[in-house]
């Protein structure tokens, strides 16, 4: 008999939970996903300033607890602005825990080492791109990261205006048209990869897919 793996996906904003139900669905139909949302998480990060706070980190990490307790198979983590917690976590527990971007990283360093990236949530850049360099160093590669914030963006996505936030990403994205590729930072922004590649010819990547493919294949590994 075959088992449905049941894989938690952790969101610290809603605007984040779409993307990537709908790439689960996509890519992976057979798994089952069950969403957590703490929406408190991103609203007290962005009050705070400088590293993660060890009260944020252990909400956060209280968060897997659950998920373990839940009979997860494996977490994923939407939300790019908790890099250290998610150490944390995958160092507790058992099971496998995805990074939000590290799938989107490894296709971004496989197309170039000229890599840009536009974000939408400031407090998320800083860790995101210590990530980047890290990945970057651990598998050997010279690749450099540009970042682009996209002003407003997300504030716009929060109040349900997608057009006007697609065009500010994509805006952002000129800037780095010159780039091997360029990556969306967040979850919520893959939904601007379409008007992002009507603008820029280099490669446009998004971390739903990226993310839903590579836990699909550590799934796949622990199976056999």
């Amino acid at each position: 008999m075959t088992v449905t793996p049941r894989i938690f996906l952790f969101h610290a904003t809603p605007v984040a939970m779409v993307p990537v139900t709908d790439a689960m669905r996509r890519l992976w139909p057979e798994a089952e996903a069950v969403n957590i949302l703490d929406e408190s998480l991103s609203l007290d990060r962005a009050r705070e300033v400088g590293p993660l706070s060890p009260g944020l980190s252990e909400r956060f990490v209280a968060l897997g607890r659950q998920a373990v307790s839940g009979r997860a198979d494996g977490i994923l983590i939407t939300c790019s602005a908790f890099g250290p917690a998610i150490r944390r976590l995958s160092s507790e527990i058992g099971i496998p825990v995805l990074m939000p971007n590290e799938a989107m990283f490894r296709a971004a360093i496989t197309a170039g080492s000229n890599i840009g990236m536009v974000a939408t949530f400031a407090p998320a850049v800083e860790t995101m791109e210590d990530e980047f360099r890290e990945f970057a160093a651990e598998v050997g590669s010279p690749a450099k990261l540009r970042t682009i914030i996209a002003d407003g963006a997300i504030e716009k996505l929060r109040q349900g205006n997608v057009v006007d936030h697609d065009a500010r990403v994509a805006d952002a994205a000129l800037v780095l048209a010159d780039c091997d590729a360029i990556m969306l930072a967040h979850f919520s922004t893959a939904r601007a990869a379409g008007p992002v590649g009507e603008r820029v010819d280099c490669a446009v990547l998004t971390a739903p897919g990226s993310a839903v493919t590579r836990m699909k294949q550590l799934m796949h590994r622990q199976e056999h």
